[in-house]
């Protein structure tokens, strides 16, 4: 279910660096991290969170720097699914 502003507002408060992106319905997150092979060691494990939730995110990767996005496509909007594997990623984040 789509969420409000109001409940977006409140979600990001309660994950890490995530914001709302104000061209398209989705929450955006880029992680740093000290080389390539620890980015990739992350996305293998956001990979099984997104399997475990069957919600996928989309992930580019530029050698050490993750740049994550969140939307639920079939609603065209952020929604709960959303904010859960967001708050997995941040729990994954080293």
């Amino acid at each position: 279910m789509k969420l409000t502003e109001d409940q977006l507002r409140d979600g990001l408060t309660r994950l890490n660096d995530w914001e709302l992106d104000p061209d398209t319905p989705a929450i955006r997150r880029t992680v740093r991290l000290p080389d390539f092979s620890a980015a990739i060691a992350l996305v293998n494990e956001i990979a099984q969170a997104a399997e475990q939730a069957d919600h996928h995110p989309d992930i580019d990767i530029r050698y050490n720097t993750l740049h994550l996005a969140l939307s639920t496509h079939s609603e065209g909007a952020v929604t709960d699914k959303d904010m859960t594997l967001a708050a997995r990623v941040d729990e994954l984040v080293p």
